[in-house]
């Protein structure tokens, strides 16, 4: 493909043959791509870069072979980059045979990391060519100017001569200084940083994390090497996160190693001892040594000597006893009292392979005051042994906080850590030699009761040194992610094994024991309407009670609200099944002067009420007032939270706790049920059309007649209840329903024991011809019956009521009336009357038929059809002699309408006589 040409120097006819090359390839390339054909496009390039990757020419300017690779990645990445992304669909490895391209490569991802690594080469080719080079300088632009030729590819000087400019052709000499100069003014770090910068957003896109992080550690060396040590330090920090999550030893090293020096560049001293700590507490890698020092970054190979040195280097630093180099400034930076240094060890810190601290209680629950054992234990993975001067023991209750000092130094340099009052402890050595465990056991007291939990153990090595490690529990320590794989003698954290497996960094302090009872008194089950009064009792024993305050909790026992379930009413009692309505308190006339002061909070499910002082043997007393609008079971808790002593903030509070489970039920249970007159039946339409679904329509009424309303009441309680009065409040006041009697005040009250029936008959008489007639509401007062409840009492006093449903009035059209002594006597004869009254407008076709009965004789008809005038009555009459005694069922008459098809029988109640031997004698009652 490339030929010998007589008429260019060899150099520039290279050149010229890989720009026209690379113009063609590009053209097939965009067509390839645009029509679909991305395998085929990929295929092509490969060949292109192949057929002209070992073309590189002269060594002077092997930079531009370098440089033309690089542009070839670049510009396909590109052109795969802007190609439909319905056309750029990666096809599956299964169907793509061996020879075909990789997955990476339909990414342009993959273009941008090669076109930067060319790049990185032709820098690399640059500098050796200008070092190597004689006669590089600048070009003097005034005496020549190198353009491109008006042939592709190629390149001249401009050269003007008199009023014309004319082009000279090149030599390689001249062509290859052109070059030299131009590389060495053109600076490529910031291309490469933003082909790098592309590639890394697109493999992070494509969730590469791996491959994202291999280019983030390549743009982040070139900030490094371009002193840009903020945006490589951030670079370096993400990547060095997944270095550490994927176990990398060697990679982690390196970049640890940058990052040291990048804090020193950003004059960081914290976290260039947070790196080096962390360097010097890696495992060694035993390969490293094979290594040479640029392959392991700025730090060197990652041996023992090498960890001991920068740890030597990090505790110096830390000590105040060097002085860290700073490199932009030019200057040092030494820590001491105006810079202290204070490093912080989590959970999730690289740095608990510098110090992990456990903690374990002995005990998981103890008594306020009584002592229990801690055992704190330290370990550091760090190559040499650290001396630490003091340590600090934090817990969530500041009093238990204690010191251990070291007894093998003078405290004299911590002495201003030490806060006055605080325990101090002092251990014979505090040394930590590398992978063995520090163990410390002390005793430690609290008086507050609740969660005892130590925080933080915090470690002071030298004046101005100071790092805090966040406690951990044996139960639940991590493993050291580095560190698991190492091949390492396991030691247990604590020499107790039981205690290594289940030790816990909290333990629980248990309240002191009250000397104060809570009574909670109660007079049975709760009744639904009434306000049922709860007492409750205050003791004290062998407290006295400052500061006292009494809550009260109601909670559902079925684990539901106490609002009813209709949410869109607002809150009411209407709506609350159950609610606590007042708090009230009897004091003593020692007590009242306490109770001026005393404060209330009272809402439907919680009470809060203030307690006032009560010395030893004393007590209070209240009364909870809770009423329930529907029967509901509830949990009622007292708590009772006082002060045994005054004046003492920090004095633990005690508390008592009572519960008990109140039911709420329905004490009274009415129904109503209407009836006809004593052998009265009226013909009710309404009845014959609704035989086959009965329950659908309302009770049906007759219009204008008498109509019995019975009242039943039931009591479903476990209690007597006394029955004061009982009411049928009417809906309707314009005299279209009669209800009679209106109201009715028992004199005595009616005492109604538990399952008994209480009846009670009204007189309904409806005037209007409605579907829907209102009769009104059952009222019915009542009280518990009892020697603590009066009658007069109004408070105690509940109103139950009971709505009657709407029935239906019309008129009927037949009315049927039996007529009969109301007793008969053996043998002697007595008439038996059947009364038909037609109320309608119309004459009435009506059969009657009378049934035979074996206990009478009877005479008339037994089967006649008779004519019944309108608004008038007939009257069937027939003769009946008793032939035995005792309770006797009559003849059964059936009364039919042919108009309405429907047929009238008495019922069987209506139909019965007694008969008597002979004529009974009665004798009145006068009282």
């Amino acid at each position: 493909m490339v030929g010998t040409s007589t008429r260019m120097p060899p150099i520039q006819r290279l050149v010229e043959i890989k720009t026209i090359a690379e113009q063609l390839h590009f053209k097939m390339s965009t067509l390839l791509l645009h029509g679909g054909k991305v395998v085929e496009a990929i295929v092509w390039f490969r060949q292109h870069t192949a057929n002209y990757r070992k073309l590189e020419g002269a060594p002077d300017v092997i930079f531009h072979h370098w440089e033309w690779l690089s542009r070839q990645h670049l510009v396909f990445a590109q052109l795969l980059e802007t190609s439909s992304s319905d056309v750029l669909q990666v096809p599956s490895m299964v169907s793509v045979p061996a020879e075909k391209p990789t997955e990476w490569e339909f990414h342009p991802a993959y273009y941008y990391q090669l076109a930067a690594s060319y790049l990185k080469e032709k820098n690399l080719s640059l500098e050796f060519a200008i070092s190597m080079s004689e006669y590089v300088g600048p070009i003097d632009v005034s005496a020549e100017s190198v353009v491109a030729s008006v042939y592709f590819g190629q390149f001249a000087r401009l050269l003007e001569l008199e009023d014309t400019y004319i082009m000279q052709s090149l030599t390689d000499d001249e062509y290859v200084r052109y070059t030299l100069a131009e590389g060495k003014r053109l600076q490529d770090s910031s291309e490469i940083i933003a082909l790098l910068k592309r590639s890394f957003e697109a493999y992070n896109n494509l969730k590469a994390e791996r491959r994202a992080a291999y280019c983030g550690f390549q743009m982040a060396r070139e900030y490094f090497l371009s002193n840009e040590f903020s945006n490589a330090k951030q670079i370096f920090d993400s990547v060095a996160s997944l270095y550490r999550r994927e176990g990398w030893l060697l990679p982690l090293w390196e970049i640890l190693g940058y990052l040291r020096e990048c804090s020193i560049g950003i004059s960081s001293v914290k976290d260039f001892i947070e790196y080096s700590l962390e360097m010097a507490a890696l495992p060694e890698i035993s390969d490293a040594v094979e290594l040479s020092s640029k392959e392991c970054g700025p730090a060197g190979p990652a041996t023992f000597s090498q960890r001991a040195k920068i740890h030597k280097e990090a505790f110096e630093v830390a000590r105040g006893e060097s002085e860290l180099h700073l490199k932009e400034q030019n200057s040092h930076l030494k820590v001491n009292s105006d810079y202290p240094l204070y490093v912080e060890i989590d959970l999730v810190s690289p740095l608990r392979v510098v110090l992990l601290a456990l903690v374990a209680f002995h005990q998981p629950i103890i008594k306020p005051g009584a002592p229990s054992l801690i055992t704190i234990s330290l370990q550091s993975q760090l190559p040499i042994n650290v001396e630490i001067d003091q340590l600090e023991v934090q817990f969530n209750q500041s009093e238990c906080n204690f010191i251990i000092g070291n007894g093998q130094k003078s405290n004299t340099a911590a002495i201003s850590h030490i806060q006055p009052g605080r325990r101090v402890e002092t251990a014979p050595a505090l040394v930590l030699a590398s992978n063995k465990w520090l163990r410390l056991t002390y005793e430690i007291k609290s008086e507050q009761s609740g969660k005892l939990e130590c925080i933080y153990v915090i470690a002071r090595i030298g004046p101005y040194f100071t790092i805090c490690c966040r406690a951990e529990s044996p139960a639940s320590m991590n493993d050291l992610p580095l560190w698991k794989f190492e091949n390492l003698l396991e030691t247990s954290p604590i020499e107790d094994p039981g205690l290594a497996l289940s030790g816990q960094k909290a333990i629980q302090v248990e309240e002191p024991d009250p000397q104060v009872d809570l009574i909670l008194g109660s007079s049975g089950p709760a009744l639904v309407g009434e306000n049922f009064i709860l007492p409750v009792t205050v003791a004290s024993k062998g407290h006295p009670v400052h500061s006292g305050e009494l809550k009260i909790n109601l909670v559902d026992t079925r684990g539901g609200g106490l609002l009813s379930p209709r949410e869109e009413e607002p809150l009411s009692a209407d709506n609350l099944h159950v609610e606590l309505v007042d708090i009230s308190c009897h004091a003593t006339k020692d007590l009242s002067e306490a109770l001026s002061d005393n404060v209330q909070k009272i809402q439907p499910s919680f009470g809060l009420i203030s307690v006032p002082f009560l010395d030893v043997g004393d007590s209070w007393s209240c009364k909870l007032k809770i009423r329930w609008n529907r029967p509901k079971p509830i949990m009622l808790y007292a708590s009772l939270g006082y002060y045994p002593q005054s004046g003492e903030p920090s004095l633990q509070k005690v508390h008592v706790h009572k519960s008990l489970q109140i039911e709420g039920k329905t004490a009274l249970t009415i129904n109503h049920r209407h009836m006809l007159p004593f052998r009265q039946d009226p013909l009710l339409l309404s009845k014959i059309k609704s035989v086959s679904e009965p329950d659908l329509i309302p009770q049906s009424l007759a219009l204008k007649e008498l109509n019995m309303l019975i009242i039943s009441v039931k009591n479903s309680s476990e209690v007597p209840l006394r029955l004061l009065s009982i009411s049928i409040e009417t809906e309707e006041n314009n005299g279209a329903c009669i209800v009679q009697p209106q109201q009715e005040e028992f004199r005595k009250p009616i005492v109604h024991v538990p399952g008994e029936e209480f009846k009670k008959v009204f007189v309904v008489v409806p005037n209007v011809n409605c579907t829907k007639l209102k009769i009104g509401t059952v009222s019915l007062r009542w009280q518990r019956d009892g020697d603590q409840f009066d009658s007069c009492d109004n408070v105690s006093q509940v109103t139950t009521k009971h709505r009657i449903p709407d029935v239906n009035v019309e008129l009927p059209p037949l009315v049927v009336r039996l007529e009969c002594a109301p007793h008969a006597i053996l043998g002697n004869p007595f008439v038996y009357s059947v009364k038909i009254h037609n109320q309608t407008e119309f004459l009435q076709d009506v059969k009657c038929s009378l049934s035979d009965s074996q206990s009478f004789v009877s005479s008339g008809p037994h089967s006649d059809t008779i004519f019944v005038l309108p608004n008038s009555v007939h009257v069937l009459s027939y003769m009946l002699v008793p032939l035995a005694l005792g309770s006797l069922q009559l003849p059964r008459v059936t009364v039919t309408s042919v108009r309405y098809s429907a047929g009238l029988q008495p019922s069987t109640a209506s139909s019965v006589v007694f008969v008597y031997p002979s004529k009974p004698h009665f004798k009145a009652d006068d009282t």
